[in-house]
């Protein structure tokens, strides 16, 4: 799968918001060229809320395990949530730091090499091996986002 066909098929879902920082637009230069992906269906980026998924095209400081600068590498960073994150690393997230995955390793989905302890999956250049389950995931993840968006709106009402 290419960067733009995982925009397209997230941006094809329900209320899902992208944000693609770029040079002028105010953001932080690392994040120039990443992508992120909110559930927000008043088309509004939420302040107050992380993304349910990402796409990092560059290694960033203490993430450099996958080796994203190499030419043509990007990363797919997935929050599919605890039941998702046991069935593919047979750990929970708590473990993910003794996942003995090479985070480099191309189409394999594996615990984010940081983020994996908060139950974030990971698929560096997600290709045919992986590409049914990515959707699988981001639709997990969506979904999630989804649910703690309405119970927070539903807190929030009288």
């Amino acid at each position: 799968m290419s960067i733009d066909e995982i925009i397209e098929f997230l941006t094809g879902l329900d209320g899902v918001v992208t944000l693609r920082p770029a040079r002028g637009d105010g953001s932080p230069e690392i994040s120039w060229g990443d992508t992120f992906f909110y559930y927000a269906p008043d088309g509004e980026v939420p302040a107050a809320t992380q993304p349910f998924a990402t796409i990092v095209t560059k290694d960033y400081p203490g993430d450099e395990l996958s080796r994203l600068n190499r030419p043509g590498v990007f990363r797919l960073n997935v929050s599919a949530g605890k039941d998702a994150f046991t069935g593919w690393t047979g750990r929970q997230p708590r473990d993910a730091a003794t996942d003995e995955a090479d985070p480099s390793e191309a189409d394999s989905v594996m615990a984010h090499p940081v983020y994996g302890t908060l139950g974030w999956l990971a698929v560096v250049n997600p290709g045919p091996r992986t590409e049914t389950t990515v959707r699988e995931l981001l639709r997990t993840a969506h979904d999630l986002a989804r649910s703690r968006y309405r119970r927070r709106a539903g807190s929030a009402s009288p």
